[in-house]
């Protein structure tokens, strides 16, 4: 029999530690629009400058670098453009160093697949936790020039992590290699141009907390004016004083507006990011700024009144609701999305089922959904699961992390904890116990269905596996229906079982049940407890 890997106990998801709000900049004039794409390409020239600074320092970089790379973007920005920019640098550079390191792991987990694929001899089959060997000759000597080329690829990736060199590009390297592929992605090339051009922009600002308005640099009073601090080489283009430039376009956040004005009133970090959508034609503004973290409330505090289990799946949410006890209450809730497009068009899809999904938990009366801690990681690659590419291309479209962190924000407002469960044999489990138990002659249950059973019983500290009946021989006296025994020492255990009221399932013929108010008056061989201590007493 296979080892089953540890199962890790349920825990309460952190909330958000962030809010961003968005706005649209509208009615901005000509020169409102050409005094924004002026400073964008000014300070996006600085920031790449900057990144390619940062990137040739390496692991050599320190404190005094940086505060020399700062007093030189002083001189052609501002102080506080500056260090909005090297932050910006030292977090890309920084998330490029760890896409680096999770890179190499995919490599090193792809050649040890390989290397076990290339040890078996030739048709093996595999098992459930390894893959066989090749099919063929052909496909042995194709896997093998495979791994020469990975282990090639995994020997520089090592260098460079190791030697502290990165590669980006700033705007993005999937639009830089749109531009060799222009037919395909149906864009000319001055469409191609323009967004390559805003992608590369940079108008962002940090706030700081007792400056005016909370940021100095992009600066947004209560009833909506925007004003941006100008860089020294464009300061003769500012219609305020002090070197500012007043936008004619008034911003009023509609949702969390309350929130963001209070911030701003009391002098509290708000940062804000300037950019254009170059399909739409439209310019935004998105408003961000920290919360502090609430305090997690208690696993038995969130399950006091049951559960929703979320089954998450390629193309729909699998939702049921459990009772404190782990029992399926009413019937199951489907709640699709399609997840084909692009990015934003998948996040909107993910919206609008959460949309739908939260409602109706707030309906049930819980305070908790529970969700699975899915990541598929080490799933996508083809050197697992061999010529499956069905599955190989269904496992990154699932929006595992994304629909976390989305339904986490979302249920913030509704005062819904989120459940993280271990996903580990959920779905096998599930459909084992309770797939079949919970199929009606006007309920279908899918193994989604049941899977979503499994992880609510996961959460609230239930064992999966469905409570075994007693052979029906000892349910009653006779072949009854009864499942539950009275316990040894419960009062009025040989009296009669109430009567419940409504129409009788079976029916019983005349004469009997005559003595069930008296175990003890039934001629039997054996008697209880009680009586024979009665009977035996003086």
């Amino acid at each position: 029999m296979a080892e089953l890997r540890p199962i890790e106990a349920p825990f309460v998801v952190s909330e958000r530690s962030g809010v961003a709000v968005r706005d649209r900049l509208k009615n901005l004039t000509a020169e409102d629009e050409q005094v924004l794409r002026l400073v964008g390409a000014h300070l996006g020239a600085l920031a790449s400058g900057d990144l390619k600074t940062r990137c040739a320092d390496g692991l050599e970089h320190d404190h005094q670098r940086w505060a020399a790379r700062k007093r030189e973007l002083t001189t052609l920005s501002s102080s506080r453009w500056a260090g909005a920019i090297t932050k910006a640098s030292h977090d890309q550079w920084a998330l490029a160093r760890r896409c680096q390191a999770a890179h190499i792991a995919d490599l090193e987990a792809a050649i040890a697949t390989i290397r076990h694929r290339l040890s078996l001899p030739v048709g093996e089959k595999g098992t459930r936790k390894a893959p066989g060997g090749s099919r063929s000759r052909l496909e042995w000597h194709a896997k093998s020039r495979r791994l020469r080329v990975l282990q090639d690829r995994l020997r520089r990736e090592k260098a460079d992590h190791q030697a502290g060199i990165v590669r980006i590009v700033r705007g993005g390297k999937r639009l830089a290699r749109t531009r060799h592929h222009l037919h395909a992605a149906g864009l000319t090339e001055d469409e191609w141009r323009q967004k390559w051009e805003v992608e590369r922009w940079f108008l962002a600002a940090d706030g700081e907390s007792g400056k005016r308005y909370g940021n100095e640099t992009i600066r947004i009073d209560p009833d909506g004016e925007v004003s941006i601090r100008l860089p020294a080489p464009l300061a003769h283009l500012a219609n305020a004083p002090h070197g500012r430039y007043v936008l004619t376009a008034r911003v009023a956040f509609a949702h969390r507006g309350t929130q963001w004005r209070d911030r701003v009133e009391a002098n509290r970090a708000v940062a804000y990011r300037i950019h254009l959508d170059v399909q739409r034609g439209r310019w935004y503004i998105t408003a961000s700024w920290q919360i502090p973290p609430a305090p997690t409330i208690p696993m038995s505090a969130a399950l006091a009144h049951g559960v929703i289990a979320v089954d998450t799946n390629a193309g729909h949410l699998a939702a049921w609701r459990l009772d404190v006890h782990g029992n399926p209450i009413g019937n199951p809730r489907h709640f699709p999305y399609d997840l084909s497009g692009n990015a934003d068009h998948r996040d909107a899809q993910v919206r609008h089922a959460l949309t739908r999904l939260l409602p109706w938990a707030q309906t049930c009366g819980v305070k908790a959904i529970a969700i699975e801690d899915l990541d598929f990681q080490a799933d996508k690659t083809r050197e697992k699961h061999g010529r499956r590419k069905r599955f190989r291309h269904l496992t990154p479209g699932m929006p595992t992390s994304k629909l976390r962190t989305r339904l986490t924000a979302m249920a913030d407002a509704t005062s819904i904890a989120i459940i993280a469960t271990d996903p580990a044999y959920t779905s096998k489990w599930g459909a084992q116990h309770w797939q079949a138990p919970l199929t009606t002659k006007t309920r279908t249950t899918t193994r989604h269905d049941a899977a979503a059973v499994a992880i609510g019983r996961r959460a609230l500290g239930h064992p999966i596996r469905r409570r075994t009946a007693p052979p029906p021989a000892h349910r009653s006296d006779e072949q009854g229906h009864r499942t539950a025994q009275a316990r040894p020492g419960a009062r009025r255990r040989e009296g009669p079982r109430p009567r419940i009221p409504g129409p009788r399932t079976r029916s019983a013929p005349p004469g009997r049940g005559e003595n069930a108010g008296d175990q003890n008056a039934q001629h039997r061989s054996e008697r209880s407890t009680e009586h024979l201590q009665h009977m035996l007493s003086p």
